[in-house]
């Protein structure tokens, strides 16, 4: 009987290595194309330039939304380069729901460096749902006063071109958002530098993959959303989706459902992360783990089959350290590391991938075990906040 179960056991783990080679090339595949794509833009701009931006004519007017709860790593230098942008007409609109809010003080000295920028700050009193910061989204778009949106997160960095390379794609009236996706930029403790690693091995590389099977996203990224106005109150405002955790996936879903197109940019963004302590980093993964399980459940049971260093790990175990079964085991790990290599340094020109390519194996039985971990239960903690989520819908937990 424990022979058969052995037996069992090895036919699931050779399964697993079997299924995550075939993700591991999916990675590949999807994240070639997006370098293909890339470059022909580069390649259109001219030799070294950057990719052709539209007429200043052709640039509408665009209002950078920026809900704040507390501060981030590196926090001024990222809103600091929004007021950096080579983009004829734009302002920032900062909210906040506390006036005493730490961020406040970085938005008034923002103001004193750029007087002739438009800047403002809302301190946005209403609490429309258990999500503040789509709260305050709501709030501060009465404030905007253009017909193009923007909103990324605070800790978001961007280049001097981003604002019109993004959105030059809304020139086609069939695209209906542009996202980006982004690179992590560490603190020195070990929480970080696994977060910055999950991004640019497992997450980006997952996005670029549903992209390439689904003919394209039916979700946005919270690091950078585009879209018109008009069609943020076709699908019923920043306030229909107040209660929602992933509100960026279900503003993205929501406008996809209008039948436009949701346009994957090529810029890339990037995006401090604090110095997680363990339990802090821990925190963050769980949260965001069960945003996704409840966001796109089918996907993030698949993500049980993509655990290719576990499944090996498990075969060679499970083989009794047989020949064939290392052999399996090295080869998955070969995949795996020409993932990272290919979608952190190629695609999202992350400079640190290659020397914390040692922590990968960590990285992932981490992975493994957050994910098993979130299948179960229902509460997640936001900016020091508690709340329940069922549905993908939160509610708020009473002190």
């Amino acid at each position: 009987m424990i022979h058969l179960i052995v037996r069992a056991f090895q036919y699931v783990a050779i399964t697993g290595c079997a299924t995550s080679s075939a993700y591991y090339l999916l990675c590949l595949w999807s994240a070639a194309a997006f370098l293909r794509e890339r470059q022909v833009e580069e390649n259109a701009a001219g030799d070294g330039a950057r990719p052709t931006q539209p007429t200043a004519q052709a640039q509408p007017p665009v209002s950078i939304l920026k809900p704040l709860k507390g501060t981030d790593p590196e926090i001024y230098e990222s809103f600091r380069s929004h007021c950096l942008q080579d983009y004829p007409d734009y302002e920032i609109v900062f909210g906040v729901s506390d006036p005493d809010d730490p961020a406040v003080a970085t938005v008034r000295q923002l103001q004193q460096e750029f007087p002739y920028l438009p800047i403002k700050l809302v301190v946005c009193r209403e609490m429309l749902g258990p999500n503040v910061k789509v709260s305050n989204l709501e709030q501060m778009s009465r404030v905007a006063r253009h017909p193009v949106l923007l909103v990324n997160d605070s800790d978001i960095r961007v280049e001097r071109g981003y604002l019109g390379r993004v959105t030059a794609p809304l020139a086609d009236p069939g695209v209906g958002l542009v996202t980006c996706l982004y690179r992590g930029v560490a603190a020195e403790t070990l929480g970080s530098r696994l977060e910055a690693l999950g991004i640019s091995t497992d997450f980006c590389g997952g996005v670029m993959v549903a992209r390439q099977l689904e003919r394209g996203l039916s979700f946005a990224l919270g690091s950078t959303m585009v879209f018109r106005r008009v069609d943020l109150d076709r699908i019923g405002g920043f306030h229909s989706i107040a209660d929602f955790l992933a509100d960026d996936y279900e503003l993205g879903r929501r406008v996809a459902g209008l039948g436009l197109k949701i346009q994957l940019s090529h810029v890339v963004v990037e995006t401090y992360l604090p110095a997680y302590s363990a339990s802090s980093f821990l925190s963050h993964q769980l949260r965001w783990a069960r945003g996704v399980r409840d966001a796109r459940a089918g996907g993030y049971l698949g993500l049980a089959s993509t655990f290719g260093l576990i499944w090996g790990l498990l075969n060679s175990i499970a083989a009794h350290g047989a020949a064939w079964a290392w052999a399996v085991l090295c080869g998955v790990a070969a995949l795996r590391a020409a993932v990272a290599i290919v979608v952190g340094r190629s695609v999202l020109r992350d400079r640190n991938v290659v020397t914390d390519l040692w922590l990968l194996p960590l990285r992932d039985l981490l992975a493994a075990g957050i994910w098993a971990v979130s299948l179960f239960g229902h509460t997640v903690t936001w900016r020091g906040d508690r709340f329940h989520l069922q549905g993908g819908r939160l509610s708020r937990i009473a002190d």
